[in-house]
């Protein structure tokens, strides 16, 4: 849309999707149920990325039933192409990421827009709440709300108000795209990190409320966690190229993690001690984040399940982000292999 003509009261949500049709209607009953301040209105543009199973299909009778869904091309498939469209059709002066994998509160859009008001902030979001489904999804959705795994990250913190490096899927004055520019459409995976990273460099502010709920269903098996941490890791080291920083230092505990490992092997035949060593540390380690998870979730039950969950997070982060910095190194273009969004 041309600079200029947004309209003010209008949030425009953006969405994007591939291959959805299990879910999508979960998400369109909860976005269209969001109580808006009075005055407001909003759009929700979903870019469907050339979907297969159905979905563009079943999006087109729900676009064609309420005027407020509106259908948006995505042939780059990837999120960041799909963000980047939806942005260009948007007509709010409000933009405001939703997630067809999470569950909004009806007041979710309110307080976006609650917060932008009163901070003042660039961008704004509320904690990564995560809920799983059966023992295995429980476990993950355990494991990724501790900051024992995620390094501290304050996404995990469910009280924490203030400034952070991140937040999860965001709010934003529409000016911020214009003085920062769309999502780097080079990105796989980590393109609102990247955003996030680029804002801040340039001065910009980034908040997380506590009263802007929703919560994501993460994965529900250890090989598609596996997967998408591997793709997580692999394009770190491209956002790093990018900026001569990563988005925080946390994220390259993993890699150096498979370092240690991959060094304490080399040494095995010399000495053994260097690699019982790590074995030791990294097992209590392991013991100590489990039971920090199963009491943080209240679930004791789920205790035998986390030590192979965590290690998946890590394991899987940090050898993508060494293939990715092999293939930085060697000047080599993104691997296919990491091209297109698992699920």
């Amino acid at each position: 849309m041309p600079q200029g003509l947004e309209l003010d009261n209008l949030i425009s949500v953006i969405v994007p999707c591939r291959n959805e049709r299990q879910h999508i209607d979960a998400f369109c009953n909860s976005a269209l149920l969001q109580e808006l301040p009075a005055g407001w209105r909003m759009e929700v543009l979903i870019a469907d990325g050339d979907s297969d199973d159905g979905t563009r299909e079943h999006l087109m009778q729900r676009c064609a039933a309420d005027p407020r869904l509106v259908l948006v091309d995505n042939p780059g498939r990837i999120v960041s192409t799909g963000l980047n469209a939806c942005i260009a059709r948007a007509r709010g002066g409000t933009i405001a990421r939703m997630d067809v994998h999470s569950q909004f509160a009806p007041d979710y859009l309110a307080q976006c827009i609650e917060a932008l008001e009163r901070t003042r902030a660039d961008n704004v979001g509320g904690p990564w709440v995560a809920h799983g489904t059966g023992p295995t999804g429980a476990a993950i959705a355990a494991a990724f709300q501790c900051r024992w795994v995620v390094g501290g990250a304050r996404s995990r913190d469910v009280q924490y108000e203030g400034e952070v490096d991140t937040v999860y899927l965001g709010c934003w004055p529409r000016s911020v795209f214009d003085r920062f520019g769309l999502f780097d459409e080079t990105l796989v995976r980590n393109q609102d990190d990247e955003h996030n990273l680029r804002m801040r460099l340039g001065g910009a502010r980034i908040w997380q409320s506590s009263l802007i709920h929703s919560t994501y269903h993460p994965r529900n098996s250890l090989r598609h966690l596996f997967a998408q941490q591997r793709q997580y890791g692999y394009w770190r080291p491209f956002v790093m190229r990018k900026h001569g920083q990563p988005g925080s230092v946390r994220q390259l505990v993993p890699a150096a993690f498979v370092a240690a490992s991959v060094g304490a092997s080399a040494a095995s035949p010399w000495s053994a001690w260097p690699l019982a060593a790590l074995g030791i540390a990294y097992a209590g380690y392991l013991l100590a984040a489990s039971v920090a998870a199963a009491r943080s979730a209240s679930n004791g039950g789920l205790l035998p399940r986390l030590p192979g969950t965590i290690a998946a997070f890590h394991v899987g982060y940090g050898l993508g982000t060494w293939r990715g910095l092999w293939d930085i190194a060697r000047s080599r273009a993104p691997s296919s292999d990491f091209a297109r969004i698992t699920r």
